[in-house]
């Protein structure tokens, strides 16, 4: 199932190569663009079968923006409810960081890319801060560039679906 995973993001054009600056501030050679690659349908409906079926959570979870549609695409495929945290907090409205209840639940983090990996530590300790239960993350693309060691450093499983070097042996 992970091949299929690879296959599709090859097929929907999700690494580009160019000069970037990543949201890490890094600079790249190539992107690996997950947000376009599954607005493709079978793509984002894959990812779903394979996380809702490889990991124990009662609440799936993703860091606006990239994260969403991956958190509600388990959700439909799971029949568990998902979560949106917010990057920032809003100065109007609910000004909470977190769209769903996570208070008591075993939270998983889903992420489309993860370079540094500070954007998932983020959603973690923000779920913790609202009681959530979270100890897993799930990327989609590891660039295999810090974020599986600063993972363990913070006890957080951190579980890549793709490497970017199997992607760029293709």
């Amino acid at each position: 199932m992970v091949d299929d995973i690879s296959s599709l993001l090859i097929q929907y054009h999700a690494i580009e190569f160019g000069e970037f600056t990543l949201a890490s501030g890094q600079k790249s050679s190539y992107y690996v663009d997950i947000k376009q690659a599954v607005t493709h349908p079978d793509l984002l409906s894959a990812i779903g079968r394979i996380v809702s079926e490889a990991y124990d959570f009662e609440l799936v979870a993703g860091v606006a923006v990239g994260g969403v549609p991956l958190a509600v695409a388990v959700s439909l495929v799971s029949g568990k409810p998902y979560a949106i945290i917010r990057a920032t907090e809003k100065d109007h409205g609910k000004a909470a960081r977190i769209i769903g209840d996570v208070a008591g639940r075993r939270v998983l983090l889903i992420e489309d890319v993860t370079t540094s990996g500070g954007s998932a530590i983020y959603g973690v300790e923000e779920l913790r801060r609202a009681g959530a239960c979270v100890d897993t993350v799930v990327t989609i693309v590891d660039r295999e560039q810090g974020a599986a060691s600063r993972m363990e450093k913070a006890g957080i499983s951190f579980c890549p679906l793709v490497r970017v070097s199997d992607l760029l042996k293709k």
